[in-house]
This record gives structure tokens, sequence and C-alpha cells, in this order.
């Protein structure tokens, strides 16, 4: 019986030990700021020289400015990730401002690298993302100044302005680089452009119409 329980222990030890194994890795140095002039080909950016980093490579001044929503979609994101500041590299987080206009709208998108949590600033948005397959539930909720709102990774969401005021806010997400896949600049304005045979099917509407929203893009 002893000899039972210690082996149950031994493997026990052994299956949590390669679960530890098989998480994500913690930084292996202080920083890797990007060196965007590196040849070397990795996910993400090779690391800068660590004698040449300085607080330039960790800042970013620019939030405290209103985008310009003077656009179709009445929305302005402006991004601070590993592009804007490169000591991000291999830090797994990034934020945007996102200024609307009254009416204005940020498209139905998604982020294929990173969750994001919201926190409204300014005005009164209505928030939503939409489950995956076969579901296919929406989870909407209006928002006020002070509140927060997360957007689960990968699915498809948008932020809706329906008042008659501006609004801002501020977003983090959980990558360095979270990319946006915004779904009708994506469907509609591909370059070379899917098949009006393929759209015509998937959105059960004639070509006339598939041309029409192609031609917006």
């Amino acid at each position: 019986m002893a000899v039972r329980r210690l082996f149950l222990f031994i493997s026990t030890l052994a299956m949590a030990c390669c679960c530890a194994i098989a998480s994500d890795p913690s930084l292996l140095q202080d920083f890797c700021v990007a060196g965007k002039m590196s040849q070397v080909n990795v996910n993400g950016f090779a690391c800068k020289d660590a004698k040449d980093v300085v607080a330039e490579h960790f800042f970013f001044s620019g939030l405290h400015m209103a985008g310009n929503t003077s656009n179709k979609q009445g929305s302005a994101v402006t991004a601070v990730n590993v592009a804007q500041i490169p000591g991000l590299n291999t830090m797994g987080i990034s934020m945007v401002r996102i200024d609307y206009a009254p009416k204005g709208l940020n498209p139905p998108h998604t982020h294929p690298r990173a969750t994001e949590i919201l926190v409204v600033l300014e005005g009164s948005l209505y928030v939503g993302f939409v489950t995956s397959n076969p579901n296919n539930t929406l989870i909407a909720k209006v928002v006020n100044k002070g509140d927060v709102f997360v957007f689960p990774k990968g699915l498809v969401h948008f932020q809706y302005n329906y008042g008659t005021d501006n609004a801002v806010v501020l977003a983090a997400l959980s990558s360095q680089n979270p990319g946006v896949i915004t779904i009708a600049n994506t469907v509609f304005g591909s370059d070379p452009s899917i098949s009006d045979d393929i759209l015509t099917k998937a959105f059960q509407v004639n070509q006339n119409t598939v041309d029409w929203i192609q031609a917006q893009f």
C-alpha cells in the first residue's frame, strides 16, 4: 500500500512538472528592445544590444491627443504597440486610445493574437462581441464613463457611440502586436477581390449588391 501511494505521488508530481514545462516561458532577460534593422527572422523582433538601449525605447507620447474622427466610421484608433514602443518586444502587452464622434463606430473586427480590456474615459458606448460557431450569441452592453468591458481573444467585437457627445476609451491588449482584422474591409476590400460567386453565396445576396459593397472599399 505504501509503495502504491508513493507511486501515485511521484506520478502526480511528474504530471504537474510536465504541465508547468508546457506553459508559456517567462522572459529570459530584463528586456528585449526590438532591433528592427536586424536581419534575423524570429516570431517578433530580435533584441538590440543592451548597451544601446535608452529610455526612449520604452516611451511614447501622444495619447493625450484626440484622434481624427472625420472619416466614414467616425472613429480613430491611436495604437501603442511594439511599432511605437520597441521596448514592448516580448512583453506581451500593448494599448490603444479610441476616439468616437457622435454616432461613431469602431466596426466589427477581431484581434487574432489578443484579449482586450477597455475602460471608458468619456461618454457612453454600446459595445459587444459575438461567440463562435455554431451559436453566434451576441454579448452586448451599454458602458459609461469609468466602466470596463472585456473582449475575448479572437472574437468579433465592436463599439458604437450612440450618443450626441464625443466618447473616448483606453484599451489594453495581451499582445505586443495584437493585429486587427476588420470584417468588412477584409471580406469586401481584399486585393485581389474575393470572387463574386463566393460572396453572393456566403452573404445570400445578388452580385449587384456585392459589387456595390466592394466599390465602397
